[in-house]
Formats: structure tokens, C-alpha cells, sequence
């Protein structure tokens, strides 16, 4: 599979993000780049920051660089993808957003905006990088005006989101590390039990079953991106094994790492 360069603007189909295995967009990880999804058919369930919500059709999706996510792809999904690169100018949100965009011409709205963008992108006429950037930002402002319209009917997040919101956020600075969810837990000034009460509570799933998928995701995308040697890659998962690793791996994905390695 080629590796996307995250420094450049890119505008993907969806069904074309698991294109090198579902694990690529339903595990929980993180991108070095803001990203925009707009689902147009089918529907399924999204992750962000351990709040899983169902998405369904004219459903807009933002997620900022270094926020922790995970969505199903099922065969019915379509939609359109915007990875803004790293190094973005367009002024995007500082927290995720899920929108239900239900007026038609807000719905209307951002289609043309999306198609503006894919066509100047293809197109090789004068200008026409400067004329992607300016439809960005056109993104950008319709962005801000649904996001300032939901906060306007939407209630605060209630304690249990906020807490696995932090969590997820100090995970993700952490899970390199071998770090428990005793000690993150710790760190968050709750108990182990309390933090899992909250994740079943906002997403269905524990907060050990977070932290694996999200340390079994990494190991996956490096096993098929790099030529790392297997016991390194444990190692730098703050696996305390390579016995161990294999098992983690194995218990996960129904694979050994070497196996997976092989795997088409």
C-alpha cells in the first residue's frame, strides 16, 4: 500500500481508507493532521476521544491532529475524506466535531465546496493550487458557522466524556510506554474501575480494551509500513517480551506479527 505524504492536502473517497485493511480506519490511533469526513450514504459507528456515536448520512466529522478515533466502513459507506496536511493554514476547530447537518442547503453547500476542491485539485489550469486553498478555506468557514449553530442547541459534555476525553488524549502521549490503565487512571485522579465505568459508559468498551487496540494499531501500521524487526517493535510499544508481543498481537488481530508481516 503507498503511504500517504501527511504533509500535503489530500481528498479521498472513504471506501478507499481501509483499502489496505479495515484496521487502518476502525482501530483506535491518531493522525499528525487535522481530517474532515462527510458521509453521504450508509451508516455505522464512530469513535472520538472514547465517545462512539452512529453516523448515518449528511453526518460532518472533524478530528484534529493528535485526537484518538476509530469508524466502521461497511460496504454501504460513501462519503468524502480531507486530510488537511500538517502544515495547514485554514483556520479549523480546536476540539472534534460531529455534526448532523439535516438543512439541505447547508447539505447543498458543502457538496459544491467538495467538488470545487477535487476539481481544482485535478485541474493543471494557472492557479489553480491558490484556487484549492481559497476553496479550503471556504470549507473552513462553513465548518465554523455548523459548529457554532450546534453549540447553540448542543449541551456541555457530561463528566463521564470529559473524563475519557482526557484519558484518551494522555494515552496517546503515553501508550508507547507500557503504561497500566491503573497508572493513566492515577495520572486522571480516579480509580481503575471508575475510568472503565466511564468508557462502557461512553463507548461500549473498557479502558484496557482502548489501550490495546490503540498500541495493536501501531504495531500493525509498522509492521506494514517499515522493516522493523518484530522484537522492536515490541520493544518499542513498551512490550516487556517478544513472547509477550506475539501473544497480544495474536490474541488481537487472529495473526502473529510475522504472519501479518506476510499477509497481502
Amino acid at each position: 500500500m503507498t503511504i500517504m505524504d501527511a504533509t500535503q492536502m489530500r481528498l479521498l473517497a472513504i471506501p478507499r481508507l481501509a483499502a489496505g485493511g479495515r484496521w487502518r480506519v476502525e482501530a483506535m490511533r491518531t493522525l499528525s493532521e487535522p481530517c474532515f469526513l462527510w458521509f453521504t450514504k450508509g451508516q455505522g459507528r464512530i469513535t472520538v476521544s472514547g465517545v462512539t456515536r452512529g453516523y448515518t448520512s449528511n453526518n460532518a466529522v472533524f478530528i484534529p491532529a493528535g485526537v484518538m478515533h476509530g469508524f466502521e466502513v461497511g460496504p454501504q459507506v460513501f462519503g468524502t475524506a480531507i486530510f488537511f496536511g500538517k502544515d495547514t493554514s485554514v483556520t479549523l476547530p480546536k476540539e472534534p466535531q460531529h455534526l448532523r447537518i439535516r438543512e439541505v442547503h447547508a447539505q447543498q453547500e458543502l457538496n459544491v465546496t467538495l467538488d470545487m476542491i477535487q476539481r481544482e485539485m485535478e485541474s493543471d489550469v494557472a492557479a489553480h493550487e491558490r484556487a484549492t486553498r481559497h476553496y479550503l478555506g471556504l470549507l473552513g468557514v462553513w465548518l465554523e458557522r455548523q459548529v457554532n449553530k450546534a453549540a447553540s442547541e448542543t449541551p456541555r459534555p457530561d463528566a463521564a466524556r470529559r473524563l475519557v476525553a482526557r484519558y484518551t488524549a494522555l494515552m496517546e502521549l503515553n501508550f508507547r510506554r507500557g503504561i497500566s490503565v491503573g497508572e493513566l487512571a492515577c495520572e486522571l485522579g480516579v480509580t481503575a474501575t471508575h475510568l472503565t465505568r466511564c468508557c462502557r459508559e461512553t463507548c461500549g468498551r473498557s479502558a484496557i480494551d482502548l489501550l490495546q487496540d490503540r498500541r495493536i494499531f501501531e504495531a500493525r501500521r509498522l509492521l506494514a509500513e517499515t522493516a522493523l524487526p518484530v522484537g522492536r517493535i515490541g520493544e518499542s510499544l513498551g512490550f516487556t517480551s517478544a513472547a509477550y508481543f506475539t501473544r497480544a498481537f495474536q490474541h488481537r488481530t487472529g495473526l502473529s506479527p510475522s504472519a501479518f508481516r506476510r499477509a497481502p
